[in-house]
C-alpha cells in the first residue's frame, strides 16, 4: 500500500472540488488555505490543518488526522454560513476519492465556536474541528 501524501492537501483538494463550497464562493474560485490566511487575505475564506489525530500501528498508511477548520467573514453570520457550507462538505463523508488518495471517512469532533480576533478588526471566523480518515487508493 502507498504512503499517504500530505493530508492537509487532500482535505483542502476535496473542499474546493465540494459544489456547496463553489457555490458559496461564486463568482470567485474558492479561497481555502492551509495552514493559515496570507496577510490581508480576501473574505470569506477558509483556512485548515493537522492539529494532531492518530494512526495505528497494525494498520499502515491509514492516518486519522484531527483538524482544525476555520470560517472567516467579515461578519459573525457569513462567517456561519461558511461552517455550515463546510459541515455540509465534510460530515459523514465516506469513500470519496480525491487524486490518487480516498477520504474513508470524516465526523465533527468539535461543533463551530463563533469568535471575534481581537488582533485584527473585522475578521470574524467559526471554528470547528473534524476528524478525517484518510488512505491512498
Amino acid at each position: 500500500m502507498a504512503i499517504v501524501a500530505d493530508v492537509n492537501e487532500i482535505v483542502r483538494a476535496h473542499l474546493v472540488a465540494d459544489a456547496g463550497i463553489i457555490a458559496f464562493f461564486a463568482p470567485d474560485v474558492p479561497r481555502v488555505y492551509c495552514p493559515r490566511l496570507p496577510e490581508n487575505a480576501k473574505l470569506p475564506a477558509v483556512s485548515l490543518f493537522v492539529r494532531g489525530g492518530s494512526s495505528s500501528p497494525y494498520i499502515p498508511n491509514l492516518p486519522s488526522p484531527s483538524f482544525q477548520i476555520d470560517a472567516w467573514a467579515n461578519t459573525s453570520i457569513t462567517a456561519r454560513l461558511l461552517y455550515r457550507t463546510i459541515y455540509s462538505a465534510l460530515q459523514g463523508l465516506q469513500n470519496q476519492t480525491v487524486g490518487a488518495y480516498k477520504i474513508l471517512s470524516a465526523i465533527e469532533e468539535v461543533q463551530g465556536q463563533d469568535l471575534v480576533d481581537s488582533d485584527i478588526q473585522g475578521y470574524f471566523r467559526t471554528l470547528c474541528f473534524f476528524s478525517i480518515m484518510i488512505r491512498a487508493v
